[in-house]
């Protein structure tokens, strides 16, 4: 059986380690743009704006437990999430990826997103 690997498990979101804060990021517009398609008539495009958003609903719905830990510093082209705790990032990175892999309940996050 193949070891677990933190870095391949949350592809194509990337980890980013710093002195004090680590960072888990994304290139907008490279995953799951049909997640954004369905909604781009009321302005969602994909970018790091509309990740956050939806990030933001996962915590609040999924992930309660770890909003207060987690920050978020999106770009038009970069999705970006943030925390001086390594293990908290890595429990909303993994439950996040998790989620947005299973259609039904991205999309029902999704529904509750709302444009930054």
């Amino acid at each position: 059986m193949e070891a677990y690997n933190f870095e391949t498990a949350i592809k194509p979101f990337f980890w980013v380690a710093s002195d004090k804060t680590f960072s888990v990021c994304l290139n907008a517009g490279t995953y799951k743009p049909e997640i954004f398609e369905w909604r781009k008539d009321e302005g969602f495009e994909g970018n790091g704006y509309d990740w956050a958003a939806l990030a933001k609903v996962f915590l609040e719905e999924k992930r309660p437990d770890l909003a207060g830990d987690i920050r978020f510093d999106p770009e038009a082209d970069m999705f970006c999430a943030y925390s001086e705790n390594p293990d908290m990032l890595k429990e909303f990175i993994t439950g996040f990826k998790e989620t947005c892999e299973d259609e039904l309940q991205i999309q029902d996050l999704f529904l509750k997103a709302e444009i930054d």
